[in-house]
């Protein structure tokens, strides 16, 4: 019989132990302990590979939790592996950037605790030990972001942080109350069983309600997407391991937690809208941000957005490529951030912009659609039938690329621009339905299958596209109106994020803090 035991498991566990060791030297330059801690986190991605190896030998059963709540599954899995990696680059990374700073020691020693919670956090099999996991990692966090204490920004953002984060907390802690006392266990697979038998009852319901709300706390999304945005006062190793591996913690939660939140349509709508909005406001923001990393932020918030929006949409394999994908990304960007603005200097800056008129965006628009019709219609052939749920956020991908294409349209524009915007469409297409394939092929079997729309369901999707649709459409008028008075008050008010942030320091005493540090 497969063991429930898996190699991955043990890289929490020695985290920790380096982290207990590091603790007591916790000042500066202490010793060989930098090197030690990068070993670890090292260790911890090859304990991470070797679990996927006995997983893929069949040495542990599918989504069964262990006596301690881990379970080893190919989604678990592959989230430890990709906490461990960034983990890696980030401790690394971190290495030569606290070298002599006065807490050396101790930095080392909270960011592998932490990162070993989140390495618990991502394995949880149960609903009790996701609560402790996610709790830990907000204490950890919390004086990460804290490590200049001395600086008044980073004591109000790491006052924010830990109540959202911590509200997120309560919200799950209600929940897991709600679940145990409907189905009498903790266990997420036997819970996601039962439901599916038994129905949600009014307790299920209202248990993933909270499911969905400490997603969305913790994942920055609006209206309390303004912490965030703060805490850039924290070392950018912290920045990195936080945008790319903390911040996933909501869409993890309803990966994990999947076979229940899809059985309530409310809360799926509820994420596809709050999602959907706040993928486009964090867009509309970034833009008009001119620090690299608060930029970069404002890119996570929409982010996280949009994949909350694709759990929403039932497509949570997409999701958890959304999640890969973004949190590489966003370590690289955030740990080479440093040369950032050198290597924007050194590059030739090219002529005019081809601006396009209102007929050349209504084209660039029905081209993009129609050679996403072609491939779609190709994909459909070969591999088979796509849902509307897929195939509504192709749409919505394609419409930012619609936005190259008016450019490729315009009257003033070479042709050789207009032949490589028009490739662009065609490979964007072609691209996202390879890699919407092969997330299903990988993780599909493990998670739900999105589910058949119903009234409600194609009235969000209509919705979606449309919302999206108008925004990349407006987007591709910009240089016609970007001269008008009006614009300039436009963007100061979204550079400030609508002032939503501003009152959310009101609410919770944010100014007071920053005052009396």
């Amino acid at each position: 019989m497969p063991s429930l035991f898996s190699l991955s498991f043990l890289a929490p566990v020695l985290l920790l132990a380096v982290a207990a060791f590091a603790f007591t030297r916790p000042g500066r330059r202490p010793g060989k302990l930098p090197q030690l801690s990068e070993l670890a986190a090292l260790s911890a991605v090859a304990l991470s590979v070797l679990g996927l190896v006995q997983f893929a030998a069949g040495g542990t059963p599918a989504g069964t939790a262990g006596p301690l709540g881990l379970r080893a599954d190919l989604v678990g899995l592959t989230l430890a592996l990709l906490v461990s990696f960034i983990g890696w680059i980030v401790m690394r990374y971190s290495r030569t950037y606290l070298d002599g700073e006065e807490r050396e020691g101790a930095f080392h020693g909270l960011m592998l605790a932490t990162l070993a919670a989140v390495l618990v956090f991502v394995q949880s099999g149960n609903v009790w030990l996701l609560l402790l996991a996610t709790i830990a990692v907000g204490l950890g966090l919390k004086r990460l972001l804290l490590f200049y204490p001395h600086r008044p920004e980073a004591r109000r953002a790491a006052t924010k942080f830990a109540l959202v984060w911590h509200g997120g907390d309560v919200a799950l802690l209600l929940a897991a109350v709600l679940l145990a006392s409907r189905f009498q266990t903790g266990d997420l697979a036997a819970l996601s069983l039962a439901a599916a038998t038994g129905g949600l009852g009014l307790a299920g319901h209202l248990a993933v309600a909270l499911l969905v709300v400490a997603a969305i706390l913790k994942t920055a999304s609006f209206p309390v997407h303004g912490w965030l945005t703060e805490v850039m006062e924290a070392p950018t190793p912290v920045s990195a391991l936080l945008h790319a591996g903390i911040i996933n913690s909501g869409g993890v939660l309803l990966i994990t937690a999947s076979g229940l939140v899809q059985l309530s349509p409310g809360a799926m709508a509820a994420l596809a809208m709050i999602g959907g909005f706040t993928a486009l406001f964090g867009a509309a923001v970034m833009l008009t941000q001119s620090a690299i990393k608060t930029s970069l932020a404002w890119s996570t918030v929409s982010q996280m957005g949009f994949m909350l929006l694709q759990c929403g949409l039932g497509l949570w394999a997409l999701a958890l490529l959304h999640i890969l994908a973004h949190s590489l990304y966003k370590a690289h960007a955030f740990l080479s951030s440093g040369g950032a603005v050198a290597a924007v200097a050194s590059i030739r800056r090219p002529g005019p912009v081809a601006v396009p008129s209102v007929g050349a965006v209504f084209k660039s628009f029905g081209l993009a659609l129609v050679l996403y019709a072609a491939i779609a219609a190709l994909f459909t052939l070969v591999i088979g039938p796509k849902t509307a749920q897929a195939l509504a956020l192709g749409a919505i991908l394609i419409f930012g690329v619609a936005y190259l294409v008016a450019q490729g349209l315009a009257d003033m524009a070479p042709a050789e621009l207009t032949k490589r915007t028009v490739l662009a469409s065609l490979a964007t297409a072609i691209a996202y339905f390879t890699f919407q394939a092969a997330a299903q092929g990988i993780w599909g079997g493990g998670l739900p299958a999105a589910p058949y729309p119903g009234p409600l369901e194609w009235a969000l999707i209509v919705l979606a596209v449309l919302s999206f649709g108008l925004v990349a459409f407006a987007q591709s008028l910009f240089p016609l109106w970007a001269h008008h008075p009006a614009t300039a008050g436009l963007r100061v008010h979204l550079a400030n994020g609508l002032y939503l942030n501003a009152l959310l320091d009101r609410a919770i005493g944010g100014f007071r803090i920053a005052k009396t540090g």
